[in-house]
Formats: structure tokens, sequence, C-alpha cells
């Protein structure tokens, strides 16, 4: 337009100060985004503490939960997707409402009280269909609230509509919130009826801003119905710029790869946390709140930690978090939970920045979330439903790891020759039969695993590993090197019998290094030994000894003249069927 014609924001703002009407319309989509975000991620852990006494204690309650959210959360993106595509603005909005005030019917949220798990197979399939009649609805429409509010948010007047992506920053706050004010402020002061309650209040709250937002941007539209950005267009434009469908593919497939990693290791993360631990959602929300907290950091305007910076520390936190999975090593617990997450935080913020660097324009923002929900999704089947049928120990986790140091970009990669590839595939190769060479010498001469052997052996060969560390294919393949040779090393476990896996963990049978007992052991916690000596194979070990509470019962009773029958429920039933007299 020429120079006399108005100026957009006074065409549609009315009020006299347009700076003030802008900043209530960043202020109001803010708002509105961190309390979806809210909603969102408070019901995760409060629904799964509503199943978990239906399937007990186990990480894998958590896992299947955060799959069907996953799940959930893409099906509310391709809505907010295709809704911005095939709809025009008006109609979007009109519809999105619409869906808000349908998601009312079900609340306040309930579990069916007439449903019951299977008793003789993984109930993964069940928990999922609980989920999806209890709270899919609510979920969806609060999952397609962030891509659409954010779409909305482009077609308003103000500076900033031209990259909404910072209004991402305010939904991980919210997310992040909802995680941490539950298992700290939710859960210790309220019953599970009030927190449904609450909820539901939170969720009226949120379709009175939505429709405030929605008014907003009507408002614009009837004013300027046709009126496009011309800037916004250009810049959307150049993303097909000398672009063939290979490439645009290629990328597609980058956002989703790099949005894989970081889910899985969530979960990994997770179930190494949760195994030997009380099932509390404060263990459930650590993982997820730096998975969301990594989001709030790339996508701020001023990222907080240098990228550079970051991936520069990758490798050794990847390389340090690998040393107990190959030594087979239990770490202290006050080192090994903040390892492993500060290793989770450092792989969700490169490759989650990763994704911030290489963002779409607002034209394809919806398309973005899309492909970012598909990695999620992904990574959470293969780490909940897959793994756990095909693997019979949780290998996720350095797989996780290795995929992780595949995909971090190079650092001060100057040389890229025929050479230096074939290197990038030999040098792991020698790393990994040296490893098995030292390893098979070790134990042949007698050697017994310890803290000491543990480090000799694994020590020098992550930090072999680590000076390959600048190129990521031989960082990568180095990593998958030590993680197939440490398969030789016996370890704390002994010679190994069997490995089984199931919905409710991993269990291993196992005789020690001098053959004197077998044991059986759930994650990390052991719960039976036997005598392997003939004489001494019905004796009772470990909690149920005879000179423990149990064995000092059964004296007593022996003792009593009187007949005794003695009726035994629950842990500990195997051992104690030792103490049975005729």
């Amino acid at each position: 337009s020429d120079d006399g014609a108005p100026k957009i924001s006074s065409v549609i703002v009315s009020a006299s100060n347009p700076t003030v009407r802008a900043t209530f319309c960043v202020v109001l989509f803010s708002t509105t985004m961190l309390l979806s975000a809210f909603l969102l991620f408070s019901v995760e852990p409060m629904v799964a503490k509503m199943a978990l006494p239906l399937l007990g204690g186990t990480s894998a309650v958590w896992n299947t939960c955060l799959v069907f959210f996953q799940a959930v959360l893409l099906a509310g993106y391709v809505y907010a997707h295709l809704s911005a595509k095939l709809l025009s603005q008006r109609r979007q909005i009109v519809l999105h409402l619409f869906v808000l005030l349908i998601a009312l019917m079900v609340l306040p949220l309930h579990l069916p009280t007439a449903w019951v798990p299977p008793v003789q197979h993984n109930p993964a399939l069940w928990l999922l269909a609980l989920l999806s009649v209890s709270v899919g609805l609510p979920f969806f429409v609060l999952s397609a609230s962030t891509p659409i509010l954010q779409r909305w948010f482009s077609h308003s007047s103000d500076p900033a509509a031209k990259d909404p992506y910072f209004l991402y920053v305010a939904s991980n706050v919210g997310s992040m919130a909802g995680l941490l004010c539950y298992p700290f402020l939710l859960e210790p002061t309220l019953h599970l009826s009030t927190q449904r309650r609450l909820w539901s209040y939170g969720y009226v709250l949120l379709l009175v801003l939505a429709c405030a937002c929605a008014a907003m941007i009507w408002r614009a539209l009837q004013v300027l119905p046709d009126v496009a950005d011309p800037s916004a267009e250009d810049e959307a434009a150049s993303d097909d710029v000398d672009e063939n469908p290979r490439s645009i593919t290629k990328r597609r497939l980058n956002w989703v790869v790099l949005a894989f990693v970081p889910a899985s290791l969530t979960l990994g993360v997770t179930t190494s946390l949760t195994t030997d631990m009380p099932a509390i959602p404060l263990f459930w929300v650590l993982p997820l709140a730096l998975y969301l907290l990594s989001f709030v950091f790339v996508f701020a305007r001023k990222p907080l930690v240098s990228q550079d910076w970051l991936i520069r520390r990758l490798p050794l936190l990847i390389l340090a978090a690998a040393f107990p999975i190959v030594s087979g090593s239990r770490l202290p617990t006050l080192v090994w939970i903040p390892l492993d997450l500060l290793t989770l935080a450092g792989v969700a913020m490169v490759c989650h920045g990763e994704l911030a660097r290489k963002r779409p324009s607002a034209r394809h923002l919806t398309e973005f979330y899309v492909w970012i929900a598909v990695g999620g999704v992904l990574g959470g089947i293969f780490n909940a439903l897959i793994a756990p049928v095909i693997f019979n120990s949780v290998i996720e986790f350095p797989l996780a790891l290795v995929l992780a140091a595949l995909l971090r970009p190079p650092i001060d990669v100057e040389e890229n020759t025929r050479h230096t590839r074939r290197l990038d595939f030999l040098l792991p190769v020698i790393l990994g039969l040296t490893l098995v060479t030292v390893i098979l010498i070790l134990q042949a001469l007698g050697r017994k695993p310890g803290p000491t052997l543990s480090i000799l052996i694994f020590g020098f060969s992550l930090e072999w590993c680590l000076s390959f560390g600048k190129r990521p294919i031989r960082f990568a393949a180095g990593l998958m090197a030590i993680f197939l040779a440490s398969a030789f090393y016996i370890g704390p476990y002994g010679r190994m019998l069997h490995v089984e896996r199931s919905f409710f963990g991993v269990y291993r049978v196992f005789d020690d290094d001098k053959r004197e007992f077998r044991q059986i052991s759930h994650g990390g916690t052991v719960h039976g030994i036997q005598s392997l000596d003939p004489t001494r194979a019905k004796e009772p070990l470990t909690y149920y000894t005879q000179a423990g509470p149990v064995g000092q019962i059964f004296a007593a009773l022996s003792r009593s003249s009187d007949e005794n029958h003695v009726a035994i429920v629950g842990l500990g039933a195997g051992s104690m069927t030792c103490y049975v007299r005729p």
C-alpha cells in the first residue's frame, strides 16, 4: 500500500494505543497456552496415579501412559494441521471452540469401574484402551491447542506474529509447571477426587480464555479478511526454494529422528530410575520435566546455553552414562540418578536445539509440530511396546545413546576424505576387538569382577572412544563396539543362566563367580538365593534365614506340642516352604 494507507495495526485495533493492544494480545495468548500446557501435563501423572492400583508399581505403567499421551498428542497435532490446511481461519476457530466445548461432557475425569486388567497377558493394550475411554477426548483437545493457538497468533497484527515459535516457550513452561506441581504440591495435599474437580475448573477457565483469543483474531479477520502478510508469504516461500521432493522428505525424516532419540531416552531413563524405586510420581516426572525444559531453552528468543558448547560436551556425558551399562556396576544412587538425568538433559538440548535451528517459517508451523510428534510417538512405542517383547533386557537405553552420538553435529571437522571415512569404521572395529581380547585374557587369568577391573577394562576403552568424539559416525560406531564387546564380560552377575523380560521388568537367574549360590533378581533387587551344595539346597537364605525373624517364628512353632498349620501368602512363599515338616 502507499504511504497514505492506514497501518494494519490502526485498522484492526480500535484502542487508542496499538502498542498496549499488541502487548495484551501476547499476554492473552501466552497465558492461554501456558494454562493449556499446565492442564495437559498435570493430568498425565494424575491419571497414571489413578491407574496404578490396578497394575502395581511398575515403571511400565507410566511408560505405557506416556505412549498413550504421545499418540494422542500426535492426533491433536494432525487435527490442528489438517484443520489449518483445509479450513478457513474462521471455520477453524468455530470448529476448535466446538471441540473444546464437547470435551466438557467427560469431566470430571474418572476410570471405568467395571474394567479389570488381564492377569495372563501383557496388559499394555488394555491400559491404552482404558486411558482412551477415560481421558482421551480432553487430552486430544488440549494437545491440539498448542499449534492452533500459535497459528491463530500468526494471523494477528502483533509484530512478533511472523515467528510465533516463542509462544512454544510459554507452552513448555506451563508443561513443566504442571509436571512439577503434581508431586510437590497437588499429590501430597489433595485427594484424587479434589484433584479431578480442580482440574475440571481449570479446563473451564481455559475455554473462556480460548474464546477471548478467538474473539481477538475473529475481529482482525473481520476487518481484513483477505489480507495476507506478504513478508510472511515470502519467508514461507523461501522454505521451498531449490528444494525437490527428495530434500523435503530428508528434512522431515531428520525432524522425526531428532524427536525420536530424546523421547526414547526419556523413557529409558524413566525405566532405569523407577525399576528399584518406589512407585511415586516424583520419579516419573523428573525425566519428562527435563525433556520439556530442553524445549524451553532451545526455542527461547535468546538461548541460555550455547548450542556449540553443548555439542562439545555431549560425548563425555554419553560415555559417562555408558560406563555402568557396559561394566554392570551399580553406582551410588546420588551419582547414578544425577548422571542419567544430566545425560538426558544434554541429549535433549542438542537434538531439540537442532530442531529449533532447522524450524520452518510460520506457514509450516503445524506440519513441523506433526513431525516432531511422530518422532515422539515412535520413541514411546519402541520403548514401551516393542522393546519389552523383542528384547530380554533393557537394550533400548544404550541404543538411544548410540543414536544420540550419531545425530550430534561434527566438531571442527575440516578433512572429510575417503581415507578418513574409512577410518570412521576401521578404528571402532579395532577398538572392539582390542576390548574383547583384554576381557578374555583377564578372565582367563582368573581376575574377579569388581570396580578396579571394570575401571581398568572399560575406563581405557571409553577414553579411547572419546578421541573419536569430533566425528559423529566414528564416535557412534566406537560406542556400539564397546557395547557389543561388553557382552563377553561376566560382570557382577556372574555366570548368567537365564534372562527374561515382561511388562513388569527384567528377571535374571545366575550363579556367582565361585559357583556356590544360584540367584534370581528383578532389576537390581535379589529376590532369591539357593545353595548349589545338595546338602544345603533346601536351606532358606536371604530374607528368610533360620536366624532371622521368620526362622525364629518357625522354631517357636516347632517347639510347641500342638499340631501347627501355617498359611503363607505374598512375598517369600517359595522360600518359606523350606520350613515345611511332615
